[in-house]
């Protein structure tokens, strides 16, 4: 009774505040942005199959496959999470009526934790595999064909879902958080070392999964900058080989950026919750608010990575840029080729108003050198004897 009593008045005070409007804005929210990230899901699944029938017997073939994989597991999310997340506002979140034994609460967590946690390990091993195809082509060539790459798939497919089933094996149920709409690991309220443990290990598994990302990241990225400067020195022409290097590590960027903004703030609130004692006040509710809705973008930003990202949307960019930066210096060149004439021209003008040399007694005109430049030579040489009569 105490319970039903509390979720009323959070649903009351946080939550629709006793309007139905507030929850109709929340159902249309979460109704467009699950239909938002199943449309960029579906096409950049599309794109990537596209490639990978082009690239299937070379070096981008496991990248492609890892990818795909991000992408199926990001669709998965949008829809089953969304899905959930619809039921419960239309249930108008009294979970105490069609959730009594909490196993729809158990499901949600375990789809809460396993769709976070995987697309993080997903991109870290994306980084991992082209740091290796970078430095280590050869070992790359033989250690990770397509076979090979669908196992690490399945591997970490298990390992997310081994992660997220670990509070319903121990007998941790999963909380149904302060909103009401959605559920999560048990960070408020009575807990023992099992409760403050399990988010701990979640959150420590997706930080190490970003630094990770990081790390192989830039040792790709310097090793591409270092082979394309030697390649400058030795005046050779950049491959097509390094051009495909360019672009899954410009993809990989955007990835690592995206999870870093998205699940970053969420991994790091998790812990220090989780290592708190005191209960949940409206600051901590508010912040916990604002990281869920961030990390829920982060399934819909990553499609745009591979739908924005691809080498023939990167040319046409270059080209327009370079087609606006052209123009810009065609009209600075042209503007300062006018300031150039008109004051060659102010400097021309001047040099013919100005007479050529002046007498000293100050009687001698400008005109006395055009009219002694057109007597015959004759009269030159009089005048010159006259002179030196003189």
């Amino acid at each position: 009774m105490s319970h039903n009593r509390s979720a009323g008045c959070l649903m009351s005070s946080n939550v629709c505040n006793g309007s139905c409007p507030k929850r109709e804005v929340s159902v249309t929210s979460t109704g467009i942005s699950m239909t938002v990230g199943i449309v960029s899901n579906t096409l950049a699944l599309f794109i990537l199959i596209k490639a990978y029938h082009r690239f299937r017997y070379k070096s981008k073939a496991a990248f492609l496959l890892f990818a795909s994989g991000l992408v199926i597991t990001d669709f998965l999310g949008h829809l089953i999470n969304g899905s959930l997340a619809l039921y419960v506002y239309v249930s108008q979140k009294e979970w105490e009526t069609f959730d009594n034994h909490k196993s729809l609460c158990d499901f949600f967590g375990v789809c809460m934790a396993f769709f976070g946690l995987t697309p993080l390990l997903l991109g870290c091993l994306m980084a991992v595999e082209r740091c290796i195809g970078v430095t280590r082509p050869l070992f790359h060539t033989t250690a990770l064909g397509s076979h090979h790459v669908k196992r690490l798939l399945g591997v970490t497919w298990l390992l997310g879902l081994l992660v997220a089933l670990l509070p319903v094996l121990f007998q941790r149920s999963y909380q149904v958080q302060r909103s009401r709409s959605w559920c999560f690991f048990r960070l408020q309220g009575p807990r023992d070392w099992m409760d403050t443990l399990l988010p701990i290990l979640f959150s420590a598994l997706g930080l190490l999964a970003l630094l990770v990302s990081l790390l192989c990241n830039t040792m790709t990225f310097l090793t591409l900058l270092r082979s394309r400067v030697q390649l400058d020195r030795n005046n050779h022409r950049h491959s097509r080989k390094a051009s495909h290097h360019s672009e899954m590590v410009c993809q990989l960027l955007a990835i690592m950026l995206v999870s870093c903004v998205c699940w970053g703030p969420i991994l790091i609130t998790a812990i220090i919750f989780s290592l708190q004692d005191r209960g949940e006040d409206q600051t901590s509710y508010t912040h916990m608010l604002l990281v869920v809705r961030m990390a829920t973008w982060n399934q819909i930003l990553d499609p745009w990575v591979y739908i924005l990202l691809r080498k023939a949307v990167l040319r046409r960019l270059f080209k327009v840029a370079l087609r606006l930066c052209s123009r810009h210096l065609k009209f600075t060149f042209q503007w300062q080729s006018s300031n150039l004439g008109s004051s060659t021209m102010e400097a021309s003008s001047s040099v013919i108003s100005r007479p050529d040399f002046t007498p000293l007694d100050g009687t001698f005109l400008p005109d006395t050198a055009i009219k002694l430049a057109h007597l015959p030579r004759a009269s030159l040489g009089d005048t010159r004897s006259q002179f030196t009569d003189i």
